[in-house]
C-alpha cells in the first residue's frame, strides 16, 4: 500500500480496523477488508451527520473504497481518558462538558444522509432484536468458560428469558440518537472543542443508553459518588426527563451493556488473542452488581447471576 511510505501505524482497538497517521498531512487513514460497510461507508456517513449538526467529528479527506481505505481529518492524540487519568483537572468540569455534547448528540432529528458513492444512508432502529443479540454475548461467549456443560444449556435459557423481561420494561421509546460506544476514550480533545470518534455503530435508540455507557465505562474507573454527580448534572441539564422512568432504563441499559461487555472482552481473549480486555471485566461485574442493587426489576436476575457465579453477591 502506497500510503505507508507517508503514515506510521497506530495502535488500534477491539474491532478488525487498522490505523495509520500522518502528522504532517493531520490525517489519518482507516483500513478495513472485514466488515468494511461498517467502518468506511457508514463511519463516515454518521460523521457527517454529526459534522451537520455542528458536532466535531473527523471530516473526510479521501477514500480509496475499493482498496479498502480513507483517510479522514486527525481530531489529534489527547482524549478525554487521557486527560482525566492525569488528575491535573477538576474531572466533573470536564464531565459536565462531556454531557453537554451528549445533549447536543441527543437532539439530532437526521436520520439520513448520502454517503460517498452518493447512496442514501438510513440510521437504523436500535430494536429489541439488535439488543437482546447484543447481550446474548454474554451466553455465547462468557458462560461457556465458567460454567460445566450440564450447566451451560439451562442457565443460558434461564438468562435469556430474563434479557428479555428487562427489555420488555423499558420505558423510553427508540427515537433518539444513540452513539453506542460514547465512553471518554472515543471523546477527543481539538482546539478547546470535543470531538467524537469511533461513531460507526450509531442507532436511534433510547435516551438513557449514552448516558450508562459514559457514566458505568469500564475502562474509567469512577466512585459511586461521582457517577450519581454526573447522572444528576443530566437531568438538570435535560429538564422533560422524569426521573424514575428514565433511572430505572439506566439502570437496565447499564447492565445489558456490562453483560455484553464481558461477552465481547471474552471473545476477544479466546477468539482474537487480544487479552488486554480480560482485566476489565471484574469492573463490568461491579457496575452490573452496583445497578441491580436497588431495582426489584432484577429479582430473578440477581438470583440466577448469584447461584451460578460465586463473584455476584447481591440483596434486593
Amino acid at each position: 500500500m502506497k500510503f505507508l511510505k507517508e503514515f506510521k501505524e497506530i495502535k488500534g482497538d477491539a474491532s478488525f480496523r487498522k490505523f495509520y497517521r500522518n502528522k504532517k498531512n493531520r490525517s489519518i487513514i482507516i483500513y478495513a477488508k472485514k466488515e468494511k460497510i461498517k467502518n468506511l461507508l457508514v463511519y463516515d456517513a454518521v460523521n457527517k451527520i454529526l459534522i451537520k449538526n455542528k458536532i466535531l467529528a473527523p471530516k473526510l479527506i479521501s477514500q480509496k473504497y475499493k482498496k479498502n481505505y480513507i483517510e479522514i481529518e486527525d481530531l489529534g492524540t489527547k482524549t478525554i481518558f487521557q486527560i482525566l487519568k492525569k488528575k491535573k483537572f477538576n474531572n466533573y468540569i470536564i464531565m459536565k462538558k462531556v454531557l453537554k455534547i451528549l445533549k447536543k448528540i441527543q437532539l439530532i432529528k437526521d436520520k439520513k444522509i448520502k454517503n460517498f458513492q452518493n447512496k442514501y444512508y438510513k440510521i437504523k432502529d436500535y430494536n429489541e432484536k439488535i439488543l437482546f443479540n447484543e447481550t446474548k454475548l454474554f451466553c455465547d461467549w462468557y458462560v461457556p468458560q465458567k460454567l460445566s456443560r450440564k450447566k451451560i444449556k439451562i442457565f443460558n435459557l434461564k438468562l435469556k428469558k430474563e434479557i428479555k423481561f428487562l427489555i420488555s420494561k423499558l420505558n423510553y421509546k427508540n427515537n433518539t440518537f444513540v452513539h453506542r460506544d460514547f465512553h471518554v476514550s472515543n471523546l477527543v480533545y481539538n482546539k478547546d472543542a470535543i470531538g467524537l470518534i469511533d461513531n460507526q455503530d450509531a442507532l436511534i435508540g433510547n435516551k438513557a443508553y449514552d448516558l450508562a455507557s459514559l457514566i458505568d465505562d469500564v475502562r474509567f474507573r469512577t466512585s459511586i459518588q461521582f457517577k450519581k454527580k454526573l447522572f444528576e448534572y443530566f437531568l438538570k441539564i435535560n429538564r422533560n426527563i422524569k426521573l424514575n422512568k428514565f433511572k430505572n432504563d439506566f439502570e437496565i441499559l447499564s447492565v445489558l451493556r456490562n453483560l455484553k461487555i464481558i461477552g465481547i472482552f471474552t471473545r476477544l481473549a479466546h477468539r482474537d488473542k487480544k487479552n488486554r480486555y480480560l482485566k476489565l471485566i471484574p469492573y463490568a461485574w461491579e457496575m452490573i452488581i452496583l445497578r441491580m442493587k436497588y431495582n426489584e426489576v432484577f429479582k430473578n436476575l440477581a438470583s440466577l447471576l448469584g447461584k451460578n457465579f460465586q463473584n455476584i453477591r447481591v440483596k434486593l
